[in-house]
């Protein structure tokens, strides 16, 4: 079994998600505002709930990698997940974040993924990692765009028309190159 990593920021832990925090998973992806951008559009009940925690939790296994827990690193509070991403049949290695209502606007995606884009440049080697982000999300386009995505292309995605922004290592000179 592998060991997920934890990282701390200046305000949050990045921990493996585990069964301690389904019911307040359960209860974000249950809120229509936060699935709205996310796969089909709507909301999950319990038993979706909780497969979507059992996929997140096996793609470390099967990757290596995947998505965090996200936490507020002075109590511990569920916030949402942060993570990699890259299920079979997706474009490329995924930058994805998820945060309940109360917790939007604070910087917190922001600070979770330039955590997360470290890890990747630095653990995995990753030479490009990209945030697929639906056209309309204008929080989630401002949060690629402070972690310093290049907005490279617009496509239709299960159905959804997207924007693609690219993240590319800090040592790497010709950023196309890898487009």
């Amino acid at each position: 079994m592998i060991s997920v990593p934890v990282i701390e920021t200046a305000r949050l832990r990045l921990t493996a998600l585990t069964e301690k925090h389904f019911n307040d998973y359960a209860s974000m992806l249950a809120d229509p505002d936060s699935t709205r951008w996310i796969g089909d559009g709507q909301p999950l009940d319990r038993t979706n709930a909780w497969r979507s925690l059992a996929m997140l939790i096996g793609h470390w296994q099967l990757r290596g990698y995947g998505m965090w827990a996200l936490e507020l690193k002075d109590t511990g509070e569920f916030i949402g997940r942060v993570g990699l991403f890259h299920p079979e049949g997706w474009p490329d290695l995924e930058l994805g974040w998820m945060l309940k209502p109360e917790h939007r606007h604070r910087g917190f995606a922001t600070e979770a993924g330039n955590a997360v884009l470290d890890f990747a440049w630095n653990k995995l080697h990753a030479p490009r990692v990209i945030s697929l982000v639906r056209i309309g999300n204008d929080a989630s386009d401002r949060v690629a765009e402070r972690l310093g995505g290049e907005h490279i292309e617009d496509m239709d995605f299960y159905g959804s028309d997207t924007h693609v922004f690219a993240y590319y290592p800090p040592h790497v000179e010709q950023r196309r190159a890898f487009a």
